[in-house]
């Protein structure tokens, strides 16, 4: 039987990711984020409005969306309750958030350099995507005490890059899944996938029907770079 309920967070299970983007001073910047998702090679964030990471996206346009798997979970959680923005934020600071200027030596985290954009890549994560901004829009503009505060971001993604680990065999552009194992968040907690439940009629239908015309941008991008 179902009860009615008000849980104060609707974070059924999504996937960790880990944002890097570039401060006004020239560093580097590392945040986890679990309000995300992808249609074809946009993906779209939810966030907060005053967050370092907003910052920098909106000033910059780019950034490096880093999924980490269930191996990185310690080193995403020693990030936690930390934040890039100085002075803390009330908000942040009532939940008992730090401020700290050098994150990936924090998280022990190796940054690697980006193709196309100038936040670092995170060595250790197996999926890492620079992206550029496309547009942004408010959040809850309806409502006086939430106006202003939450954002999502879209991005478009430039490039991929896949640990040969979460590959098919002899296939650079098909993640197996049997293989990624990613780091999920579901209600403050983490948690990886289990075993495959049932075979998906989806899975009949070939990947390169999804295919996005970003793809091909990104590869003339590539060779115009």
């Amino acid at each position: 039987m179902h009860q009615l309920s008000e849980p104060s967070i609707l974070y059924f299970g999504t996937p960790v990711v880990l944002i890097t983007t570039t401060n006004p001073d020239g560093t580097n910047n590392l945040a986890p984020i679990s309000s995300i998702f992808w249609l074809g090679w946009r993906a779209i964030i939810g966030i907060s409005a005053f967050s370092k990471t907003t910052e920098n996206i909106q000033r910059t346009g780019e950034c490096v969306l880093n999924l980490p798997s269930v191996h990185q979970a310690a080193a995403v959680n020693r990030l936690a309750l930390t934040t890039g923005t100085f002075p803390v934020p009330a908000g942040k600071a009532q939940k008992g958030y730090t401020y700290e200027t050098d994150k990936f030596e924090l998280a022990q985290l190796t940054p690697v350099q980006s193709d196309t954009v100038k936040p670092p890549r995170v060595a250790e994560c197996p999926v890492q995507m620079e992206a550029v901004m496309e547009n942004f829009h408010g959040l809850a503009e309806d409502d006086e005490q939430q106006r202003g505060r939450l954002i999502t971001i879209e991005l478009r993604v430039q490039r991929v890059y896949l640990d040969e680990l979460i590959l098919m065999e002899k296939n650079s552009n098909r993640v197996d899944p049997n293989k990624w194992k990613p780091l999920i968040m579901s209600f403050q907690q983490f948690y990886g996938l289990g075993e495959q439940v049932h075979v998906s009629k989806l899975s009949t239908i070939p990947e390169d029907l999804y295919r996005s015309p970003d793809v091909e941008r990104a590869k003339k991008n590539h060779k115009s770079s």
